[in-house]
């Protein structure tokens, strides 16, 4: 999928979303929850994730859903994980695994009320692609992270070296059209 397609596409499922200021994930999903009058629960694992396991999964059960994040990373990063899960719920995805496989690591006693389990391991196919876009987009426009500028690779470095990085407004698209 072509980036620019992709940013923009994500730009117009989360338009409506309005990003706290001053920047919470805690707020921004009791805002969704509050919008889809649905509770969204945020769990920190209590261990750090190792390679090849999941730093982040949305669980979603009949009544509610949960954002399930490595506790033990920075702030930041567990801000990313959780707004990534975010784009999970937000685009409808669903999980293409075979979800009992990761019942036995959430201690399901129920796995027919599990609606969708979606762990965050790979970023190659499309639905990882959307949700780690929209990730990006609510954390530009929370400022968490710069929004890209037309020059990336050593001549971006050089220019916010510089000082001449010069700020977009919030949501704007990286290039016309």
């Amino acid at each position: 999928m072509h980036w620019r397609h992709l940013r923009r596409r994500c730009q117009k499922v989360i338009g409506g979303i309005p990003v706290p200021d001053p920047f919470s994930a805690q707020d921004l999903c009791d805002r969704l929850a509050a919008e889809r009058d649905r509770p969204l629960r945020l769990l920190a694992l209590p261990t750090p994730t190792v390679p090849g396991t999941p730093s982040g999964m949305l669980l979603s059960v009949e009544t509610e859903d949960f954002i399930l994040y490595d506790g033990q990373t920075s702030p930041l990063h567990q801000e990313h994980i959780i707004v990534h899960e975010i784009g999970h719920l937000v685009c409808n995805h669903r999980s293409a695994l075979d979800d009992t496989r990761l019942y036995r690591h959430l201690d399901i006693t129920d796995p027919q009320s599990v609606r969708r389990v979606l762990p965050r391991i790979r970023y190659g196919d499309e639905q990882e692609q959307e949700a780690e876009m929209i990730a990006t987009l609510i954390l530009e426009a929370a400022g968490r992270v710069p929004a890209p500028t037309l020059l990336s690779g050593m001549l971006g470095g050089l220019e916010s070296a510089m000082g001449l990085r010069v700020g977009r407004p919030t949501g704007a698209s990286c290039s016309p059209g």
